[in-house]
């Protein structure tokens, strides 16, 4: 089944368009929420008084049984600190409400700011369980020396030392502090006693000490001593009853579950903790848990949601807000769908024209080329697509050139051997010494050019055989000058070498020597008599320059860019025995590069030309 890349496209950027919707209401939709149920408008302060809201319900709730007369204080909340206060049971019946007006209020807000308990973990006051660290070393823990965390079933936060004290164990407490402060300043210390609202009244001395000359205060609270009485650190007589009933709850769950632990006392209260060496396990945490909310119960208040603010304007998950939600993504998909339709067929539009030039290439018709517009990655690709057919296409051109040029050259040498050989068959021709040497020189015609075709294929396939070593340039130059005199002789052209010195690089000597000759015998070919060749080695500063020079025809210039192309001619009235195969320039041109040189050629119409072949040193 075939996939439309418009349809694909289409559908991709619908499913990010809908995800965009989803995502963008919800996160506005969380962030309305937490902004209403706190009324956070980037103001710290709202914070402090949203802090001094749940603490002073929180007191309320650990020093009363009920909420029954929670709605003076909400409304004193409410009105000294301007915000909207409300309390509902778990089940969203209303318990008190600033807002509220003839048993009537605006809607609350979708989530409470907070949950109010002060008989289990998590509420302010009451924060539940406290882990202790134990001096003792359990080999369980992995390292014999080191401490482990048991977990003792400690009283609510702060602890039951400060909670459930009546205005008179209240003034017992302050006359004990005021004595204990009276001993510390008989000890020449200076001692003060510290206490507000319903907290238990504390010692403080302040013992003074310099640090690097500068004279610090520091405060602590007195352990106990002579000054400290047992007294001054006991629980309140409510506090006692709650942790006597927790502890009898706690260790009769853990009886029936047959759990062992210990119980220990310390200033006046009990505290259940795991047997010795052992950590806390689930059943011993549940029972305490289960045990101090049920004791707790009859002295706090129950639990009850706390709600500041008024109501979030807008709720995705609620009904108004999931209808208002789903036409809002209708629309943006609408928009998105003609948006990306428009585009994508723009995009699609040169994608099935570069198809269908590729099918027309494959078809044969190599001319296929496509329109190009703009600067984008759809049209860099149409450029390639483009310059990818125009190389496809010419070197179709220069194959079928190829051909037809291999099967001319090959065709007249077989035609001469054949008609010979006809001819000495029929009687016509003799078949002596004569005939013979001319069969035998079309036949070296013909493995010459068989022997240049096949360098030629290897080194298009790269399979050029190379075999590199230290060698003199100016030596194998002289040794191609002395190969090439008897030619040049007879042809009547002075053929020189111009060496200064050695001149050392890693080659392959027959190829070098083969390419030098190319250019050489070139060189005899077309100076007239009387001319000269000069085949000089030269260095450079990051290799040497082989020149071969002549004051022959030279070379228009039109055909300057074609001479290392195959089969290739300047003049091409002239014949086979006088020009060449046309081949021994662009083997000089794969030689010079398989050595990672390179040729140039420079030449004036009747001045002669100068072919340079580039070796690097090394």
């Amino acid at each position: 089944m075939r996939r439309s890349v418009l349809v694909r496209f289409l559908g991709l950027s619908l499913a990010v368009a809908l995800g965009a919707v989803i995502a963008t209401a919800v996160i506005a939709t969380y962030s309305t929420s937490e902004q209403l149920q706190g009324e956070i408008d980037a103001n710290t302060g709202q914070l402090q008084v949203d802090g001094r809201i749940y603490a002073a319900l929180a007191e309320y709730a650990a020093d009363h049984p009920t909420w029954s007369e929670v709605d003076k204080l909400v409304n004193e909340l409410a009105d000294d600190l301007g915000r909207r206060v409300a309390l509902t049971e778990p089940d969203g019946s209303v318990i008190a409400d600033s807002a509220r007006v003839f048993g009537a209020g605006p809607e609350l807000p979708s989530v409470p700011a907070a949950t109010i308990d002060a008989s289990s973990d998590g509420m302010g006051k009451f924060a539940g369980s406290v882990s202790v660290v134990s001096g003792r070393k359990a080999a369980a823990a992995g390292k014999a020396n080191d401490p482990v965390m048991t977990a003792a079933v400690a009283p609510p936060y702060p602890n039951y030392l400060e909670w459930g004290f009546t205005d008179e164990e209240l003034e017992e407490r302050q006359r004990l502090a005021e004595k204990a402060a009276t001993c510390y300043r008989a000890q020449g210390k200076v001692a003060t006693v510290s206490s507000g609202g319903r907290n238990t009244p504390q010692v403080v001395v302040e013992n003074g000490k310099t640090v690097n000359g500068t004279t610090v205060m520091e405060i602590s609270k007195p352990i106990l001593d002579k000054c400290t009485p047992p007294e001054l650190r006991a629980p309140s007589a409510k506090a006692k009853v709650v942790n006597d009933d927790e502890i009898r709850r706690a260790t009769a769950c853990l009886d029936a579950a047959g759990e062992k632990y210990g119980i220990t006392e310390v200033d006046g209260l009990k505290y259940v903790e795991p047997p010795k060496d052992e950590l806390m396990s689930e059943t011993l945490a549940r029972c305490t848990s289960e045990a101090r909310s049920q004791a707790l119960a009859p002295y706090v208040a129950p639990a009850a949601k706390l709600y500041l603010g008024e109501k979030s304007t807008f709720n995705v998950f609620s009904g108004e807000g999931m209808l208002r939600t789903a036409a809002t993504a209708l629309g943006v998909l609408l928009i998105a769908a003609l948006v990306m339709v428009f585009a994508g067929r723009r995009l699609v539009r040169p994608i099935v024209a570069l198809t269908g030039a590729a099918q027309r290439m494959r078809n044969g018709d190599h001319a296929a080329r496509v329109p190009v517009t703009g600067k984008d990655e759809v049209s860099r690709l149409g450029h390639a697509f483009n310059a990818m057919a125009e190389s496809i296409q010419r070197h179709d051109h220069q194959r079928k050139a190829m051909v037809s040029d291999v099967a001319h050259e090959l065709r007249t040498p077989l035609a001469n051997i054949k008609g010979y050989l006809v001819a000495s068959e029929d009687g016509v021709v003799p078949l002596d010494r004569e005939l013979v040497s001319s069969l035998l020189e079309e036949t070296g015609l013909l493995e010459h050019l068989v022997a240049d075709l096949q360098d030629l294929a290897l080194a298009d396939a790269g399979m050029l055989r190379m075999h590199p070593a230290p060698r003199d340039l100016s030596e194998l130059a002289q040794q191609v000058v002395s190969a090439h005199r008897p030619a040049a002789e007879s042809a009547g052209v002075s053929l020189t070498a111009e060496v200064h010195g050695p001149a050392t690089a890693s080659v392959d000597s027959a190829r070098i020597r083969q390419a030098l000759g190319n250019l050489v015998s070139n060189a005899i070919r077309f100076t007239p008599s009387g001319g000269r060749v000069v085949l000089g080695v030269r260095g450079i500063a990051d290799g040497y320059n082989l020149t071969v020079t002549d004051n022959g025809t030279g070379i228009a210039d039109e055909h300057l860019p074609h001479l290392f192309d195959r089969f290739y001619r300047a003049e091409q009235s002239r014949s086979r025995t006088t020009g060449g195969s046309g081949l021994g320039l662009a083997i000089t041109k794969h030689l010079a590069e398989a050595h990672g040189g390179r040729i140039t050629v420079s030449s004036r119409l009747g001045s002669g030309s100068a072919f340079t072949i580039w070796i690097p040193a090394g």
